[in-house]
């Protein structure tokens, strides 16, 4: 089978966040019409709830994508000078941040996986979602320590929306922010590998692919921040038959007029509150938290989302007769990791990705996204699979997700519906979907994991690298370094029943090669291959 399922401060990271929503929501959704006079917490409070007075509800995914990304002040794309989403200052607290050895021993672990496949001359660097550019800081200056992998690193490339935080990153990793402009993004020296450029691309469809490099791939805290949609099963539900509905695969009409009432799936959609009074009580009038502007309210008719994503998995069919059942999809990340495993194993050949004959898990998804307006891809083939992706994040190993978006500032818990475009909004990863997406994808990559992080974490050593650190730590300050050291990798890999090292969980991507006994990578049960 190509699957395998096996300083420091307190501030709290993204999952300790959760804030589940009811499984009960209102029916229908409210409109107002005095949007303009009401005083709403944020310019894209105002212009979101515009939109839907207008157009109606939006779904969830809709409302994350606004919130994080919008040019009218999203989350990552906000120009605010002194701003930082990360760290003490920011809002929340990632693992690179809590402790170098976290990107060393991630830079450890990409070293391994090159020797393991036979020391590939070609190597493309590419991560997703790099932040501030902490982890691949520290895997690049690890890396530098290996020069024959080293030079074997031809480019890096740094997929991120945001030119702040490109700013950032190319600060850190190249020593300046004067990049220069390419015709996929822009470009600067790496300080850590001679003569190798990092290039920023805004998309990872603006990265190239190419049939005989060997992409090593980084996705740390990247899926959670893609936006999802929530769907709710709905008992003796009755789908209206009058409108043509537009999907995927085309548009459908109802054929014998209206259903007979069965169990549906119903789109959770997002629509503005009426504006809190001083006789209207609200779940936070005895906190300092202001009032939500939002809420989640249940489609009552289909939309394309609900005809069609619910029924890309078994997993999901499975709950068809479960009322009030809630799951959430992230079409994005699908499309993602579908991505990842086509650049190391190639696409499925034709006559497999047919609408026909193909699993829609990934054939769909992965033409969802695409660069240009056609929805027609290239097939990508590539002779050897080579490369790997890791995936680093947070969520349940072998269960769907469900009541999980959260909202996240100045390192406390607070609504996803409380001021717009000042908070970081996240929702736990499917890695199940996710592994299932990578396998229909590309016939050349095996999954492995998700594993704890914890596990992953102590295979790779971080109790023996922390203890020599601690070694050369000399002196008074010693004493307060070796403190530091011991808190920061204890908080890493805690299994307690919030802790780190339980709650994020690590998945490989690795290259499959049929007739060839399948070898676990160092992390997931695997030793090292010299």
């Amino acid at each position: 089978m190509r699957a395998n399922s096996l300083k420091l401060f307190r501030s709290i990271p993204r999952y300790a966040t959760s804030r589940p929503l009811p499984h009960q929501c209102a029916t229908q959704g409210l409109r107002w019409s005095s949007t303009s006079k009401r005083e709403w917490s944020t310019p894209l409070a105002k212009q979101l709830a515009e939109a839907i007075n207008t157009t109606g509800p939006i779904s969830v995914a809709a409302y994350m994508r606004q919130c994080l990304t919008s040019d009218m002040g999203g989350y990552y794309t906000r120009q605010t000078p002194g701003h930082d989403q990360f760290g003490t200052k920011g809002d929340f607290i990632t693992s690179p941040e809590i402790s170098q050895v976290f990107g060393e021993l991630v830079g450890i672990w990409l070293y391994t996986e090159w020797i393991a496949q036979g020391k590939k001359d070609k190597v493309h660097i590419v991560e997703v979602g790099p932040g501030r550019g902490t982890l691949m800081s520290d895997v690049l200056r690890t890396i530098s320590s290996f020069k024959p992998f080293a030079n074997s690193v031809q480019t890096i490339y740094m997929v991120e929306a945001s030119e702040q935080l490109r700013k950032q990153q190319a600060q850190l990793l190249s020593g300046t922010e004067e990049v220069k402009e390419t015709d996929i993004g822009w470009t600067a020296p790496c300080k850590y590998i001679p003569g190798c450029n990092i290039t920023w691309c805004e998309d990872i469809r603006f990265v190239p692919k190419d049939e005989t490099s060997t992409p090593f791939i980084l996705a740390h805290e990247f899926f959670d921040a893609l936006p999802i949609h929530v769907f709710q099963n709905v008992a003796n539900s009755t789908l209206p038959a009058a409108s043509t509905t537009i999907t995927p695969d085309g548009p459908i009409t109802p054929k014998h007029g209206p259903q007979v009432p069965k169990n549906n799936w119903h789109e959770l959609v997002v629509s503005p509150l009426p504006p809190p009074t001083l006789h209207t009580p609200t779940s936070s009038s005895s906190s300092k938290e202001p009032p939500p502007e939002f809420h989640l309210t249940v489609s009552q008719s289909p939309t394309p989302h609900s005809l069609y994503l619910p029924h890309l998995s078994n997993r999901y069919k499975k709950l068809q007769n479960t009322p009030d059942a809630i799951i959430e999809i992230s079409p994005e990340s699908l499309s993602y990791i579908s991505d990842f495993a086509v650049r190391i194993g190639g696409d499925n050949p034709p006559s497999s990705s047919s609408p026909s004959s193909s699993p829609p898990t990934a054939a769909k998804p992965t033409t969802t996204y695409t660069p240009n307006t056609s929805t027609q891809t290239t097939p990508f083939h590539k002779r050897t699979p080579s490369g790997a992706a890791l995936i680093l994040d947070y969520g349940p190993a072998n269960t769907i997700p469900t009541n999980t978006l959260r909202g996240i500032r100045a390192h406390q818990p607070v609504s996803p519906f409380v001021a717009p475009g000042l908070v970081d909004l996240s929702a736990d990863v499917d890695f199940l979907a996710l592994a299932e997406s990578a396998l229909s994808a590309s016939p050349g990559v095996e999954v492995h994991g998700p594993v704890e992080q914890a596990f992953f974490l102590g295979s790779l050593g971080i109790k023996e690298r922390i203890e020599r650190l601690a070694k050369g730590s000399k002196g008074e300050e010693g004493e307060e370094v070796k403190k530091r050291l011991e808190t920061s990798w204890k908080r890493l890999v805690d299994r307690g029943p919030t802790g780190m090292g339980r709650i994020y969980k690590v998945m490989a991507l690795l290259p499959y090669l049929e007739g060839t006994m399948v070898r676990r990578p160092v992390g997931f049960g695997g030793d090292f291959v010299g």
